[in-house]
């Protein structure tokens, strides 16, 4: 039979309304390259304060006025050139941009850190009455806030300059990793069981071939897919060792107590709450997911379930049919439960082409959401046809409604909270578009299926993002014992974690053992445990939500407006929710394992 392959679109060829429109940030390349020249020459509105912030009241807030109205250029540019890397980093342009701006923004941070440098010589509490008392310094209140918290692990003015002035080399192992997974890593075509050439990619694979009911295609594709990270392990393993030291040799610098202590710090979490997060989940949830994974394979008839099988669907004949636009009014009326302030933003989100949904070559993998003050949100997904994309661009609307509120309700320094938090809001949606489909249907196949989508947030959050942050604590643990990161040494700890969450219901292969290589978050300090925090929040907000309804609601769209002006467990008090404790998470592992309860009956 004839082999044919399924031609990816080229960046050029990809139809305009599945784009996003990044006119609303810069028209043309050209303006953004001027706006770029004229932010280096508007520097000095900041710098001509250097030296003086100390001196008087009056100069200290001229200075942050000025520095506010830098930063907001500055997130603006970097924004722009971001998202066009992320929709292409094979082109050329893009890549020489975002080696420009990089290079600037490395510059004028260095030219910048003074203002850091000189507000920790003023008092403490001479800055806290600043901010309780005059509302001019309420704009600069978490900034301010967070300056008091780290004074004591400021370095000397000299060195943090120096420290800024290296920024491009700071930020060099998670730019390359980037680099090579969206512009160098090709993968085989793989043979489907008609001997038809498929083609392969990230997107492809972690979107569409690890879905599929065929297992041919999934054993083929999962081969594919890692005999080419099988190639680059050792590069790989080489970046992220340099970003591990990075991260070690900085805290010690700053004299934390550990690397673990540093990483937390800006979350304003404590290392209680951080190990109860892994502890509970990765000891307590596992016995659920090894039941799932006993009746996945006694489902789909496998002699054995091979780590490519995870993901696989249980009800193979039931495929809800579905579209992007089926999609999208699905969503809308899901999230009609938020109210309609918050539903305007989806619309919004959708009609104002917000979204850039198509699958093209170049694209970075996986979804975001990139959320410019002064402007809106922008959300990347390679969009597939199936209702798991569903629950991913409900999850990245997520953070848009959070983003879009907040930013229009704080200033630039107070709009981001913890990063322990930034999940809710996001999972909280998956959570309410999993409600809606319930609600409205009396298919018990598709109950069923709707169960299945909701295991697979749970999955991504409390078992994907999980065994990422178990083995980061493992690896930072190792570093600081100063083991030699090797490509063996990640294996074999990526492999030991899988084989104890898993225990003998899962083959885990040499493949399975390169899992580390495929996401970014690695990159990103302690970013993956907080996946499984915000989704064990949005679990007790989403059951309030359908117990209490309107009150609950509007509780929550004033927590988003927020920001960043409470700690994560102060926003979550405001919904009767208390983090410092391991029983919420116990709820959530409970509230899972009904769900597998009722999906083992249903297979009966």
């Amino acid at each position: 039979m004839e082999k044919t392959i399924e031609k990816r679109l080229n960046r050029s060829e990809v139809p305009t309304e599945m784009t996003w429109d990044l006119g609303d940030l810069f028209v043309t390349r050209s303006e953004w390259e001027n706006e770029l020249k004229n932010l280096e020459a508007d520097i000095q509105t900041v710098t001509t304060f250097k030296g003086t912030i100390c001196d008087n009241k009056v100069n200290l807030l001229n200075c942050l006025k000025a520095y506010e109205t830098i930063y907001k250029r500055m997130v603006r540019l970097g924004t722009y050139v971001s998202l066009r890397q992320s929709e292409d980093g094979t082109n050329p342009s893009n890549q020489a941009d975002s080696i420009l701006f990089s290079s600037v923004a490395t510059k004028l941070s260095k030219e910048l850190t003074f203002v850091d440098s000189e507000l920790v010589l003023i008092d403490e509490d001479t800055l806290l009455s600043y901010v309780e008392n005059d509302s001019n310094f309420q704009p600069f209140k978490s900034y301010i806030q967070d300056i008091i918290k780290t004074k004591s692990h400021k370095l000397s003015p000299e060195t943090e300059e120096a420290l800024a002035a290296l920024g491009e080399v700071s930020s060099a192992p998670f730019n390359i990793y980037q680099m090579s997974k969206a512009a160098d890593l090709t993968f085989k075509p793989f043979l489907n069981e008609e001997e038809v050439e498929l083609p392969n990619s990230f997107a492809l694979f972690e979107t569409k071939y690890e879905f599929s009911s065929n297992p041919t295609i999934r054993k083929n594709a999962y081969e594919s897919f890692v005999a080419t990270l099988s190639q680059y392990k050792n590069t790989y393993a080489s970046v992220y060792a340099t970003e591990v030291k990075k991260q070690v040799a900085l805290s010690k610098l700053r004299n934390y107590e550990s690397v673990t202590h540093m990483l937390l710090h800006p979350q304003k979490v404590t290392t209680e709450m951080y190990h109860n997060q892994l502890n509970v989940i990765f000891n307590e949830f596992a016995p659920h997911m090894r039941r799932f994974a006993r009746l996945k394979q006694k489902e789909l008839g496998l002699e054995t379930l091979h780590f490519y099988d995870l993901k696989a669907p249980l009800d193979v004949d039931f495929q809800p049919e579905t579209s992007y636009k089926k999609v999208k009014e699905i969503i809308l009326d899901a999230l009609k439960v938020l109210g309609p302030e918050y539903s305007a933003i989806m619309e919004k989100a959708y009609n104002e082409r917000w979204i850039d949904y198509s699958d093209n070559v170049g694209k970075r993998t996986g979804a975001f959401c990139s959320s410019p003050y002064g402007v809106h949100p922008y959300i990347l997904i390679s969009f597939q046809d199936n209702m798991r994309s569903a629950f991913t661009m409900a999850h990245e609307l997520g953070h848009a409604g959070h983003f879009y509120l907040a930013n229009g309700h704080q200033s630039i320094f107070n709009t981001r909270p913890s990063l322990y938090f930034i999940e809710a809001p996001s999972t909280l949606n998956e959570r309410l578009l999993a409600q809606y489909l319930l609600k409205n249907t009396d298919d018990y196949r598709m109950k069923r299926w709707v169960i299945l989508q909701s295991l697979g947030t749970y999955y991504h959050n409390f078992v994907t993002h999980l065994l990422e942050a178990e083995f980061q604590r493992r690896i930072y643990d190792l570093a600081e014992k100063g083991t030699s990161l090797t490509a063996n040494v990640l294996c074999d700890t990526k492999g030991t974690i899988l084989k104890e969450f898993w225990g003998d219901t899962v083959e885990i292969d040499e493949g399975a053992s390169l899992t580390w290589m495929r996401q970014p978050h690695y990159y990103m300090g302690l970013y993956p445990y907080t996946y499984s925090a915000g989704l064990t929040a949005s679990t007790a907000i989403a059951q309030k939500i359908e117990e209490e309804g309107q009150p609950v609601v509007d509780k929550w769209i004033n927590v988003l407006k927020a920001g960043g002006t409470m700690s994560p467990n102060e926003l979550l008090n405001q919904m009767g929710i208390d983090m410092s404790t391991p029983e919420p998470i116990r709820q959530a592992v409970q509230y899972v394992g009904s769900l597998i309860d009722e999906l083992e009956k249903s297979f009966n």
